[in-house]
């Protein structure tokens, strides 16, 4: 079993934990503070467990020329990258607002620290955690700066192999104990063929001393309900108020109403993964009163025989008798008494059942 941690105060991941649910609003805010707002309060109405967002520090993430190159998409915000970037970035202090939003109305707040200057105004701004974006995986002397400032961590593995996985827990694991991995492909909408939930699986088998969660860019909520099955503890998905908005991320995105749908969902399958004893449980005693089977003399049987097979049949009977599963321990037994053709046969009518009757 993964082990368990601390992702936010009062909240812990892995083990038996219930799946944390990170809404990713990113930048599907359009640069606009009051949509934010908007949508903060969507992913706590609709049940998601943090809002998050995405923090940078443009010149810093960015180079000159990066900043500089024409942008004539149209998702465009600007004409160049830089122009439509900076239309998207909110400034300190507005995320200062809305973190205390976040928090008057309930729900966590943190954001993805896209370069090594966001992170340290984040560590500033006391978020629960960092997410490490699937771009910042390979830059191992980012994770050491974020590993080192001491905040649970949670760091998505798109574009990255195995061999690079493990390197990374290498360098995360001596450092800070509490982080996850998640599961992830860098494709926006992210086709079902390209997902790969096996993983999962395969994380928990190379790293099972910490939790491995989900990262989905698919339209839908069944991917990312199967991956909750296959045991993801932590679950993030983008979000949207309109999938139609201008902005590449949207239609890789979540409306409220299937937001809510998949939270529903998720809670549904957490607690009908259950125990895995298998038993008869107390919600089938009445079917089983009413149609379970039992052993029944195929043929009248008379006091003093022993049992053979060909003596025996099974069906619903009346009154119960032994269940079908011990027709087999019935074969060699001595009956006390006569028993009539389509009798249930009864312990009561078998010599010395409870020694020699096995089940």
């Amino acid at each position: 079993m993964a082990r368990e941690f601390e992702l936010c105060p009062g909240r812990r991941v892995g083990g038996d934990q219930p799946c944390f649910i990170i809404a990713e609003i990113g930048q599907n805010h359009q640069g606009d503070l009051d949509i934010a707002k908007r949508m903060i309060r969507m992913v706590k109405e609709c049940g998601a467990d943090c809002a998050k967002f995405q923090k940078s520090e443009l010149e810093y993430k960015f180079n000159k020329k990066a900043l500089e190159r024409p942008y004539t998409s149209k998702h465009s915000w600007g004409k160049t990258y830089g122009e439509h970037k900076r239309h998207l970035e909110f400034s300190h202090d507005q995320y200062r607002e809305l973190k205390k939003y976040a928090e008057e109305i309930g729900i966590f707040f943190t954001a993805s620290g896209m370069d090594e200057m966001a992170v340290e105004f984040l560590h500033e701004l006391d978020v629960p955690f960092f997410k490490v974006g699937s771009g910042d995986t390979n830059n191992f002397p980012y994770l050491e700066k974020t590993a080192k400032k001491g905040r649970p961590m949670v760091i998505s593995s798109g574009m990255q192999s195995m061999n690079t996985m493990h390197q990374v827990y290498q360098i995360v694991k001596p450092i800070n104990p509490n982080f996850c991995f998640l599961q992830c492909t860098s494709a926006y909408p992210l086709q079902p063929e390209d997902v790969n939930l096996r993983v999962i699986s395969a994380y928990q088998s190379a790293f099972p001393d910490i939790p491995i969660g989900y990262s989905g860019h698919e339209t839908g909520i069944a991917i990312s309900v199967a991956a909750v099955a296959m045991g993801a503890k932590v679950l993030e998905r983008h979000v949207t108020l309109d999938k139609t908005w201008k902005g590449s991320d949207h239609q890789a995105s979540l409306e409220p109403n299937e937001l809510a749908e998949l939270v529903k969902a998720i809670r549904t399958v957490e607690k009908a993964m259950g125990s895995p004893i298998k038993q008869l449980l107390p919600c089938e005693m009445s079917c089983n009163e009413k149609l379970g089977k039992s052993v029944v003399a195929k043929v009248a049987i008379p006091e003093g025989a022993v049992l053979t097979l060909d003596m025996l049949t099974v069906k619903v009977g009346e009154p119960k008798g032994f269940p079908p599963e011990c027709i087999f321990d019935l074969v060699g037994q001595k009956v006390k008494r006569t028993i009539e053709e389509d009798e249930t046969i009864t312990e009561q009518a078998v010599e010395n059942h409870v020694k020699k009757v096995k089940c």
